[in-house]
């Protein structure tokens, strides 16, 4: 049967068949280049405008290969790496920060997520994070770039607990005779073990016990009577501390006093 216009090609199509020397995929009926499409069956280097491809920005030659990498960030350390239940403020330094990151804390013991209230990017190396945990525990740390790499620490790296608070009321404590035996006890509570320490003057003869918070001793050397001001810090076992001012007066009698009759 005759042909009627001109009958098809009997070779296979060739750039130089085209007007632009170009062949692309909208010049193919099914938008796909394959070798039976080309003339000599294959599709080399020298059959490409620029004798290669581009894979993920790096001009490839076919057969040649390019390694394509994720960039995840780092976690290297976080101050401070204990807080309390209110809001707080924690530095994390690392790598590969992108932009503003998402950040998370995990509890190791419940599972649950918590994301931190605000995240800023102070540089590749360091973000400052505000966040706010209500439940006591340690704290894996998870940081997600915004193109979906991210890095989660292997340990825990927060420990969220109570500070140690106080019972006993700041002020006096009380008084004790010039050359007299006394005692008195400030107690501060917390959620680990608590010990005391002082910074300031007791009355000459008394001491601290740092693990009970007795204040105990004979008085020594006062000559008049006199208020002692010191301040007690509580420590718990997480190294959270919680100071208070106290005073302790040391009173001395009238002697040589004069008799009348």
């Amino acid at each position: 049967m005759p042909y009627i216009g001109k009958a098809p090609a009997t070779s296979a199509l060739t750039a130089a068949d085209l007007a632009d020397g170009i062949v692309s995929t909208n010049k193919i009926a099914n938008d796909a280049v394959v070798s039976s499409k080309i003339s000599d069956g294959t599709v080399s280097n020298s059959d490409l405008a620029n004798s290669s491809i581009t894979i993920n920005g790096s001009p490839v030659s076919l057969g040649g290969s390019v390694t394509v990498g994720e960039t995840k960030p780092t976690i290297t350390s976080i101050t401070p790496d204990t807080i309390d239940n209110t809001q707080t403020s924690i530095v994390i330094t690392g790598t590969n920060f992108v932009i503003t990151p998402q950040v998370e804390f995990i509890n190791t013991s419940t599972g649950i997520w918590y994301t931190a209230d605000t995240v800023t990017r102070d540089s590749a190396t360091q973000l400052t994070v505000n966040a706010t945990l209500a439940v006591d525990g340690n704290y894996k740390i998870r940081i997600e770039n915004p193109d979906g790499n991210a890095v989660l620490s292997s340990t825990a790296l927060l420990t969220v607990s109570d500070a140690p608070t106080w019972t006993t009321a700041a002020g006096s404590l009380g008084s004790v005779a010039a050359g007299s035996a006394g005692s008195f006890t400030v107690v501060a509570t917390s959620d680990s073990a608590v010990t005391y320490s002082y910074t300031g003057s007791l009355p000459g003869g008394f001491t601290l016990n740092s693990s009970t918070g007795v204040i105990s001793g004979t008085e020594s050397g006062a000559t008049q009577e006199t208020n002692y001001n010191f301040t007690v810090t509580a420590t718990d076992a997480e190294s959270q501390t919680a100071s208070r001012a106290f005073t302790i007066t040391v009173t001395v009698g009238i002697n040589n006093a004069g008799q009348f009759n």
